[in-house]
């Protein structure tokens, strides 16, 4: 089976180098530069830099290159996903949708985007605990394949499955999202905590009350508990909160340092989801009656309503509770 993949990022570029170690892959990117850059030198010099990419893996800026793929992996920030959807001819064939996040406008999670752009296609979902230089270098990594009807699943997973590459199937498509979507909210709380130095103790314990308020929001919309403490829940919230290879914990860190969010934002070539998903997510708590007081502290820090040390002392200062609440 031939593999698209549609974004010419880091998380992009890394997908097509393992697809393109199982076999025929092109690469459609917006920008030029990364497409000549993969075709002539074999590097994705503008987005992953000093990674050597397999030379039989082709990029293009011309988005008919994929109409002869079997699947297609669909790369780009979320709150891009109906517009690329909108212009894509999918012709039926599976999407593997590999952004994280809510979007802005209705709130929804992206396969009901998928689903209302592209009804033709059955749609999967990619996520998991990984870091695009590592999955590109070829180190271990194990991520969820969600995707409803089983026998799609299975022939995408065979087709993606590498060594080093481990999909786990599920039928919990909600879960697998919800799971992507709030943990990179939770993980710039936790780079709050590492800019503000405040030790790993309340680390671990913004992470585990973290966790508790993604559980209550993923089973408040459907989800099941046991995809949510699986690797495209609990997995990712661990690794995107420990780490400044994650976009979000670096922008949490550097507003604990006490720079500006939308400076940090501006300046950035790349996307930190968790940013422009906060705001949505309150919203989507707010609308389902779920308290989550810690997306609540990351909104105010972000849109400039409180500070770091603001938003720390409102967390400390709730109310003493049982641990199941």
């Amino acid at each position: 089976m031939k593999i698209g993949i549609v974004g010419g990022g880091a998380w992009g570029t890394a997908l097509a180098q393992v697809a393109a170690e199982g076999g025929d892959t092109v690469l459609w990117a917006r920008e030029p530069e990364v497409v000549e850059s993969i075709n002539a030198a074999h590097e994705n010099a503008l987005f992953l830099a000093g990674v050597p990419l397999n030379p039989a893996l082709r990029a293009t800026s011309d988005l008919s290159d994929l109409s002869d793929c079997g699947a297609l992996l669909v790369v780009t920030p979320a709150q891009h996903m109906r517009s690329v959807l909108s212009g894509l001819d999918a012709g039926g064939k599976p999407l593997i949708l590999c952004a994280k996040g809510l979007e802005d406008s209705t709130m929804m999670l992206m396969h009901v985007v998928a689903h209302q752009e592209q009804p033709r296609s059955p749609i999967a979902v990619l996520s998991g605990p990984t870091f695009a230089h590592e999955v590109a270098a070829g180190l271990p990594a194990a991520v969820t394949l969600a995707v409803e009807d089983r026998t799609v699943g299975e022939a995408l997973r065979a087709r993606l499955a590498r060594p080093w590459f481990r999909p786990y199937l599920s039928d919990d498509v909600v879960g697998a999202e919800i799971g992507g979507a709030v943990k990179n909210v939770l993980a710039i709380a936790c780079g709050v905590v590492e800019g503000k130095g405040l030790g790993l103790n309340a680390r671990a314990a913004l992470i585990s009350r973290g966790f508790a308020e993604m559980t209550r929001f993923g089973l408040a919309r459907g989800a099941r508990a046991e995809t949510l403490a699986g690797l495209s829940g609990l997995g990712d919230l661990v690794l995107t909160c420990s780490s400044t290879n994650s976009r979000n914990f670096s922008l949490g860190k550097g507003l604990g340092e006490g720079r500006n969010a939308a400076e940090m934002l501006a300046g950035s070539r790349t996307v930190a989801e968790g940013a422009s998903t906060a705001p949505v997510l309150q919203r989507a708590a707010a609308a389902a009656g779920v308290d989550m007081p810690i997306v609540d502290a990351v909104c105010a820090l972000l849109s400039g309503e409180a500070s770091a040390d603001e938003m720390v002392g409102r967390l400390l200062s709730r109310p003493l509770r049982s641990e199941g609440v």
